[in-house]
């Protein structure tokens, strides 16, 4: 077990699940959470021997680049970041396998604080064209959305939410993205899916409040992910030299919000909200890793 809780190191001590942490997002909130000290499992379908199935359409349209990252380089990351990862294989998608990663947490350490809901199945159906009506995009965005999206969230936190109830507290967050319910006008499904997971955790947040369980939905913005580098033809390193990218975000910045909330012991009092991560630098006094706090992402009133 970790030391005992310092400011340098706020969440020694305290227990994670990650989802969908071999890349993107998830890759930059795990290593955010070993930063503060925190023993993160990190959880996914991608290892370094076996890349994870299903994104061929979408390297095929990045000139057939490899699929980026693994739960073993993302867990050595959280480790030299100052915590402990442990990478675990896991298809978010199987209950049974959700069931074990769970039972498997409970064994080892004896609790979990916090479960963060980030495995996405999305990209599975790009197809190269985010906007156009409704009915004109593929119904395998349905699937890839809201059956690999949406119903993977519901599975992680049932089985959390059974380690949760018995020990009397947790915090569950989730990923997503929100403008203050304005409609992302030229893709349905990802509004739908995005919109799902807000109501979701809110969902949680009304029936777990009772037993001092936290839950709510946290929006980024527009992020430096690994494909959208990518698609821009360009690296971390060189992304300023691209207007393009000037609003963007680094996913370390999602990942200081959460290692924030995780830290706060009244994060009871933001249960069923939807705080965007520029909201939460500003509240709590964190920044991205160049220093500076981008403002939220805005759809705008002509979106």
């Amino acid at each position: 077990m970790n030391a005992s809780p310092s400011s340098e190191r706020p969440l020694a001590g305290r227990v994670a699940v990650v989802t969908g942490a071999s890349r993107g997002a998830g890759r930059g909130i795990a290593v955010e959470l070993g930063a503060a000290g925190a023993t993160v499992y990190v959880s996914a379908r991608s290892t370094r021997a076996e890349p994870a199935r299903g994104y061929e359409q979408l390297l095929a349209l990045q000139q057939g680049a490899r699929l980026p990252g693994s739960i073993e380089q993302t867990a050595e990351e959280v480790s030299a970041a100052g915590g402990q990862g442990i990478a675990v294989r896991c298809d978010h998608g199987d209950e049974a396998q959700v069931g074990t990663l769970f039972e498997r947490v409970q064994r080892e350490q004896g609790r979990l604080d916090l479960l963060v809901n980030n495995a996405w199945g999305g990209h599975e159906s790009f197809d190269g064209v985010f906007e156009r009506p409704f009915w004109e995009h593929p119904l395998a965005h349905w699937d890839s959305m809201i059956d690999r999206g949406v119903r993977y969230h519901l599975l992680a936190a049932r089985a959390a939410a059974a380690l949760f109830v018995a020990q009397r507290h947790g915090l569950i967050v989730g990923t997503t993205f929100w403008d203050s319910g304005r409609y992302l006008r030229g893709n349905l499904y990802y509004d739908l899916a995005k919109a799902a997971l807000v109501r979701l955790a809110y969902a949680f947040a009304e029936e777990l409040r009772p037993y001092g369980v936290a839950s709510l939905a946290l929006s980024p913005g527009w992020m430096r992910t690994e494909f959208v580098l990518a698609a821009y033809q360009t690296d971390e390193a060189h992304w300023h030299e691209v207007p393009a990218l000037a609003r963007t975000e680094s996913p370390r910045y999602l990942g200081r919000a959460v290692a924030a909330l995780a830290a706060d012991a009244q994060v009871l009092g933001r249960s069923g909200t939807v705080p965007s991560v520029a909201e939460l630098a500003r509240h709590y006094g964190f920044t991205d890793i160049d220093g500076r706090q981008p403002p939220a992402f805005e759809l705008g009133d002509g979106a």
